[in-house]
Formats: C-alpha cells, structure tokens, sequence
C-alpha cells in the first residue's frame, strides 16, 4: 500500500467535519428517543397533548426539529 502524505492543517480539518457528522448522526437518532419520552408523558398524562400545536411547542423545547 502507498503512503500518502497529509498536512496537520488538513488532517485537523476532516477530523472536524467527521466530529460534525457524528455529532449531526447523534442529534437523528435522539429525535426518536425524544418522541417516545413524549408518548410517554402523554400516556401518563392525557391533558398535556390536547392539540397538534401543543404537541409540536411540547417537542421543540425538549430538543426536537419540527419541520
């Protein structure tokens, strides 16, 4: 196998955007824990989902990116 030589400025840099990405994968994956702790919270409490608009405010300050 060849070696290939890399600078430290661009080794750091796609280093950098690998973190970004995992971090971009770990924040996806948690939207689905997010909504089942909601579901939760609804089955113990009925009266906090009343509307779609509740339900979406709810989501929001818990984390989650409502489109």
């Amino acid at each position: 196998m060849a070696n290939i030589a890399v600078s430290e400025e661009k080794f750091n840099k796609v280093l950098a955007d690998v973190e970004n990405l995992i971090a971009d994968v770990t924040d996806l994956f948690d939207q689905d824990k997010i909504v089942k702790e909601r579901i939760a919270d609804i089955e113990a409490d009925p009266s906090i989902g009343k509307t779609e608009k509740e339900l979406d405010s709810y989501l929001k300050r818990r984390g989650a990116q409502i489109g």
